[in-house]
């Protein structure tokens, strides 16, 4: 499928766009207008850019229906003042309540349920049941269009965070199973991100990984290691030196039962090391490739 903005309808493509850039953090916006009435309202086009100064950046786009503007992006021309709560997966039933547009002037705490607690450097309510909030100031509006589903991108300087020690592991960082965030995908979908969706990439090293031009071809070509085991092997700063891995049984078992049949030898070899890289035991893989070389 070929899609070419322009030539379907902006509600058809803003569905694929929201399907295929996924899964995308929630800003879930606490703002109140000149004459103090609170609104509570969640957004998907958002993230964090830069940490000095810490910037972040949300989307109220234009409604596609009938191109009018939401309320959290009134509050904001008039208060200049916004706080960016995060979702995770206990209160995403009621932040999701929160998104009925309700008239202009509804409390959505209210509404959803949820505590306002006041905050220190800006006027909005922090919402208590969210695991961290950011208390922000607008720098900028940056409006993309005037037609329904243009973008206004609200650019906000991050004054002040507040973090639950409960969601905090024993190295004071944040523990990813312990905040349960939860992300926006496509149509009426969500993602948790905890448990076994939460998993770890090694980052690359200070030092140039060999790369996937310097794996051995036999490697590079196998018909066992996907492009994940590769890449993990081709981020090696080298190609170890082989060392004694008499102990390790299961090479041993291999070389006996396969040691007339060369190809068969070469995918149970593959498949030991296939293993070993979902463990990340990179160093022991690359010893067992490298006996068969």
């Amino acid at each position: 499928m070929i899609v070419t903005p322009g030539e379907i309808s902006t509600k058809q493509l803003h569905a694929y766009l929201l399907g295929s850039v996924a899964p995308r953090p929630i800003c879930f916006a606490s703002t109140i207008d000149n004459e103090g009435n609170m609104n509570l309202s969640p957004f998907s086009f958002f993230n964090v850019f830069g940490s000095k100064p810490p910037i972040a950046i949300f989307s109220p786009a234009r409604r596609v229906r009938d191109n009018t503007i939401k309320h959290t992006l009134e509050n904001i021309y008039e208060t200049k003042e916004v706080v960016i709560n995060v979702v995770n997966y206990d209160m995403v039933q009621q932040m999701s309540l929160a998104s009925c547009e309700y008239p202009k002037g509804t409390n959505e705490f209210v509404k959803s349920g949820f505590t306002p607690v006041a905050s220190e450097l800006v006027r909005p309510f922090r919402v208590k049941e969210s695991p961290v909030a950011l208390e922000c100031k607008l720098m900028q509006v940056i409006e993309t269009g005037n037609e329904g589903g243009a973008a206004n991108l609200i650019i906000c300087e991050i004054l002040r965070m507040h973090i639950n020690d409960n969601v905090l592991g024993d190295d004071l960082q944040i523990d990813p199973h312990k905040i349960d965030l939860v992300a926006r995908m496509g149509g009426d979908y969500y993602c948790r991100a905890s448990g076994d969706a939460v998993f770890e990439v090694p980052k690359p090293n200070l030092n140039l990984g060999i790369g996937f031009d310097n794996l051995p071809e036999n490697v590079r070509n196998s018909s066992i290691l996907s492009g994940n085991d590769l890449g993990l092997l081709a981020n090696s700063t080298e190609i170890p030196v082989i060392t004694s891995i008499s102990e390790d049984e299961r090479l041993r078992q291999i070389l006996q039962d396969y040691n007339n049949e060369p190809s068969l030898l070469n995918n149970a070899l593959h498949q030991y090391a296939k293993e070993l890289l979902q463990r990340h035991e990179v160093e022991h893989a690359w010893q067992i490739l490298l006996a068969e070389i």
